[in-house]
C-alpha cells in the first residue's frame, strides 16, 4: 500500500499560528474515561477503520464513544484539500480500500448500532469523488445490518458527473452535507469548496429522491454576522433542507483559523428559534454541536416530526 503523502497543500503546512481566545466556562468536556469508551476504541482498531471523532479532534469523542455512537470516516484519512478549519490531515492519498465497506458493515454489526453516521475525506483524485465507496457502505450495511439506520455526510464529490445521483439511488435515510461557513468567508475558511455548490447539491439530493432527509451544518464564531447566518438559513430552506445544525468552531491547533468569538448559549437558543419559524423540521443548536453529535436521536426525533407535519 501507498504511505500517504502529508501535507502538500504549503498554505496549510506554513499557515502562522493564530492565537484565539480564551475558552470560556460552557465550553468544557470531560475526558473519556468509560470502559464503554475503550471498547469502542478497540473495536475501531481491530476493524481498521478512521473515524472522524479522532481525526478531527471532535470535542465530544468520550460522550459518544460511550454510547457506541461512532462517525465512520472512509476512502483513507488523507484529504485532499486542505481547509482552515479541519484537522485532518491533507496530502496525496493512497489508493481505495475495497475492503473497507467490509469491515464497516463488520463494525456497525458487532456494536449493534441503531444509527451510523458515514462521513469521508475529499478524495479529488478519484474519477468519481469517492461516491462509489459510500454506495458500496450502504449496500454492505444494509445487507449485514438492516436495522441500521444510514446517514451519510458526503463531500461535494466536485460536482462529477453522477456521484450524487449515485449516492442518493443507494438509498441512505439521511443525506447531509455542511456548508460550514457563510459565504463570504469560503475563500479564506474552505477554499476547495463553493458555497453554490454545495447549496445546490443539497437541493439535487431532494430532486432526486424528495422522500430523503436532508441535512447541513454551519459553524459560528469565524467571523460571520448575524444576518450572514440567517441567510444561510433561507438559503437552506429554499433547497428544502429538513434539518440544521449549528455549533461553535473551535480551533484545532494554533495554525488553524482563530476563534473570532465564542457566541453564547442564549445566542444558540435564539438562532434555533429562528431556524425553526423558517420551517426547518429538525434544529440543533448548542456549542458543542456537530454533524453527527446525537445523530440517532436526532433521526429518530426527526422522523416523527415529518410523520407528525403529514398528519
Amino acid at each position: 500500500m501507498t504511505t500517504p503523502t502529508p501535507l502538500r497543500h504549503p498554505e496549510k503546512a506554513h499557515r502562522p499560528e493564530n492565537p484565539s481566545p480564551r475558552k470560556p466556562p460552557w465550553i468544557r468536556v470531560k475526558a473519556p474515561t468509560s470502559p464503554a469508551f475503550g471498547e469502542t476504541k478497540e473495536l475501531v482498531r481491530r476493524h481498521k477503520l478512521h473515524t472522524v471523532c479522532e481525526e478531527a479532534a471532535c470535542p465530544n469523542i468520550g460522550e459518544c464513544w460511550a454510547h457506541r455512537h461512532v462517525t465512520v470516516m472512509i476512502l483513507g484519512d488523507t484529504c485532499t484539500r486542505g481547509c482552515a478549519f479541519c484537522n485532518v490531515r491533507t496530502g496525496r492519498p493512497g489508493p481505495v480500500n475495497a475492503d473497507e465497506p467490509v469491515s464497516l458493515a463488520s463494525a456497525v454489526a458487532e456494536m449493534a448500532m441503531r444509527h451510523v453516521v458515514i462521513t469521508s475525506v475529499d478524495r479529488d483524485d478519484l474519477p468519481d469523488g469517492g461516491a462509489n465507496q459510500f454506495v458500496r457502505s450502504i449496500q454492505e450495511l444494509r445487507a449485514k445490518t438492516p436495522s441500521t439506520t444510514i446517514e451519510v455526510l458526503t463531500p461535494d464529490f466536485r460536482d462529477k458527473a453522477g456521484a450524487i445521483d449515485a449516492v442518493i439511488a443507494a438509498k441512505p435515510d439521511v443525506f447531509n452535507h455542511n456548508l460550514e461557513t457563510v459565504p463570504r468567508l469560503y475563500p479564506t475558511i474552505r477554499p476547495g469548496a463553493r458555497y453554490f455548490l454545495s447549496l445546490r447539491l443539497l437541493q439535487r439530493a431532494k430532486e432526486i429522491d424528495p422522500t430523503i432527509f436532508t441535512k447541513s451544518g454551519l459553524m459560528v464564531g469565524l467571523g460571520e454576522e448575524r444576518g450572514e447566518v440567517l441567510q444561510v438559513m433561507d438559503d437552506l430552506r429554499s433547497a428544502d433542507v429538513d434539518f440544521l445544525t449549528i455549533g461553535q468552531y473551535l480551533q484545532p491547533t494554533p495554525r488553524h483559523a482563530a476563534v473570532a468569538r465564542f457566541v453564547t448559549p442564549a445566542e444558540f437558543e435564539e438562532l434555533a428559534t429562528i431556524a425553526r419559524a423558517k420551517g426547518f423540521l429538525m434544529v440543533a443548536a448548542t456549542p458543542m454541536t456537530r454533524s453527527s453529535y446525537h445523530a440517532d436521536r436526532d433521526f429518530a426525533a426527526l422522523r416523527a416530526a415529518r410523520i407528525g407535519a403529514n398528519t
